[in-house]
């Protein structure tokens, strides 16, 4: 079968480490991912990673598959009194996009970054099982420890855009995460909850650099807070030198 009638793999991509590390393990496994989708959710969203989405286009350009953007109407999430009717409108966009890409591109699957939640995890499956695809989850249910020195040991730079919870301060905002910054979301995970990797949104992240990436992403930021939470505001994003990833 050649490139142009092979059955593709579709890797549902924010730029975040859950998406870019199921995506990464996808082309480990020979996976034919030929394009990414991201979307930008205009406000507060229940599925989607929110702050910087615009910085897929860079990843995807230095990763070297096609991106498809979708651009949703506000979810208006802050006024949602049904959380699951809002999660099943919320994927509504990203449905229709795979259908519309379904007509010219045969597809195998989608990837997916979850980790432990049901929420996001039973809509993805079942809006799969409607369009007669597979799903690729290579984080779903694994040690959160386990997968977060799986992504350093393989090269994955790491930068947090956002927080919102109890223990993490402004200074976490642009920090790289690295061993030590693991450590220390290990213990306030035993003092305030904080899920080791942010699964309950209480940090988003964005890989700058990566084996499957050409070129790092290089940014200039300044950083908002308001109360308990905070985020990055990108200024400026560009690829870097080949040389440095």
């Amino acid at each position: 079968m050649d490139s142009a009638s092979e059955a593709a793999w579709v890797g549902l991509f924010s730029g975040g480490k859950d998406s870019s590390w199921a995506l990464y393990r996808a082309l480990e496994e020979g996976l034919a991912v030929r394009r990414l989708l991201t979307v930008h959710p205009a406000g507060d969203s229940y599925m989607y990673h929110v702050p910087e989405t615009r910085l897929a286009t860079l990843a995807a350009e230095s990763i070297g598959i096609e991106l498809v953007e979708v651009e949703p109407d506000d979810f208006d999430a802050g006024a949602a009194v049904d959380s699951g009717a809002q999660g099943d409108a919320e994927l509504e966009p990203m449905e229709a996009a795979l259908r519309d890409l379904s007509a010219d591109l045969p597809l195998a699957g989608v990837t997916a970054g979850a980790v432990e939640s049901d929420y996001q995890t039973s809509r993805i499956e079942a809006m799969c099982e409607r369009l007669g695809v597979d799903l690729f989850a290579p984080l779903w249910q694994r040690d959160p420890r386990a997968l977060a020195d799986e992504m350093l040991d393989a090269g994955f730079e790491i930068t947090v855009l956002q927080v919102a919870a109890a223990g993490l301060d402004e200074s976490w905002l642009g920090r790289t995460l690295d061993a030590a910054a693991f450590d220390e979301l290990e213990r306030l995970g035993d003092e305030y909850g904080v899920h080791l990797l942010g699964e309950g949104g209480e940090f988003e992240t964005f890989v700058t650099d990566g084996p499957h990436m050409d070129r790092p992403v290089e940014l200039d930021y300044g950083t908002e807070w308001e109360g308990s939470r905070g985020r990055v505001r990108v200024t400026d994003a560009r690829l870097g030198d080949p040389e440095e990833s």
